[in-house]
């Protein structure tokens, strides 16, 4: 009789003690996150989409798995266009997309299937430069050149900078360059320029300076263009698209890519997360970038470390999306929608 007692006892200590149990080991405890990469293997999003796959668990409640799964298409959109509609909203889903998420709705892109004010923003891990490069044989080495010779490049969807960048340049500046669309993102089409089936090719500068070191320092590629306000110092010789444009008008919209690098290689979450999960993710993602380990691993690979909270990065959508109509109007004119 008193084992029986001492055993209904414990019992009732285990079962009252059960929620605080759950509670202790996590909103994440026994769960798995998948980061969403928008673009293919060898590219920025791959690299620090992996990367952060790598720290984050270990900074979130419950120490949850997580694992990076490449969703390429439609210049990233596909990946933008699941986590808005179909990815559940427990936090258990996150992406990582183009820095013009906001633009191209703006725009009025037809493949966006999102309203980009209502995305849940976890966190930025570095602002990015994406650059326009040509091979060492073409006739053009810069954008001078590229308003005097017709140019082959690879592109990688109407919703990447690769296939946008050309054509807005053709368009206000004069430029001839001859865009090869459907390659499915920048790993493809670089791979495409060093076979010689184009010309041209863009990517970003940190996944060049890091893939495809051996190309800069054999001088086999030049970088004609980076798609910044003002020029990189590591890059002091390659025209800023800010810089671009004839008139105030052109300026402006030239100018709102360009402005693109500032949401840089954020993650979002889907649009009405479960508000406990988002704010653990959002304070693991800003104790992650402190993580001494992290930032060692990131510093042997020279990829740059420029955090950025989720509010930030939600403030500044709105602000992208909040273009005079009069701009929004030329670009669509200029892409035809």
């Amino acid at each position: 009789m008193i084992r029986q007692t001492r055993a209904v006892a414990t019992l009732a200590l285990v079962l009252a003690a059960s929620p605080a149990l759950a509670q202790s080991e996590g909103i994440f405890a026994h769960k798995t996150i998948t980061i969403n990469i928008g673009n293919t293997a060898g590219g920025s999003y791959d690299l620090y989409g992996r990367m952060v796959a790598r720290y984050l668990g270990r900074h979130l409640p419950g120490n949850p798995n997580v694992v990076a799964t490449n969703m390429p298409g439609a210049g990233t959109l596909k990946a933008a266009n699941y986590i808005f509609n179909v990815a559940p909203k427990d936090g258990t889903q996150l992406g990582i997309v183009t820095e013009t998420l906001a633009l191209e709705q703006a725009v009025a892109n037809p493949a966006v299937q999102y309203d980009a004010a209502k995305f849940e923003w976890v966190g930025r891990i570095a602002s990015s430069n994406n650059i326009h490069m040509q091979w060492y044989t073409s006739k053009v080495q810069s954008i001078d050149d590229a308003k005097k010779y017709e140019t082959t490049v690879a592109a990688a969807g109407a919703g990447n900078l690769s296939e946008v960048i050309p054509n807005l340049l053709n368009k206000l500046i004069g430029t001839k360059f001859k865009v090869i669309s459907g390659y499915p993102a920048s790993a493809e089409g670089m791979l495409a320029m060093e076979r010689g089936e184009v010309e041209g090719a863009a990517t970003s500068w940190a996944a060049l300076k890091i893939g495809k070191a051996q190309w800069i320092k054999d001088k086999k590629i030049k970088v004609i263009l980076q798609d910044v306000p003002t020029r990189s110092p590591e890059l002091p010789d390659a025209t800023a698209l800010g810089e671009l444009g004839d008139n105030p008008g052109d300026k402006q919209l030239l100018g709102l890519y360009a402005s693109g690098g500032a949401i840089g290689r954020a993650f979002i979450a889907p649009p009405g997360t479960n508000p406990a999960a988002l704010k653990a993710l959002q304070d693991g993602f800003m104790e992650m970038v402190k993580d001494p380990e992290m930032i060692a691993e990131m510093a042997k690979e020279q990829l740059d470390l420029e955090p950025l909270p989720g509010e930030a990065l939600h403030q500044a959508t709105l602000k992208n999306l909040d273009i005079p109509d009069d701009v929004k109007a030329r670009a669509r004119a200029i892409f035809g929608r």
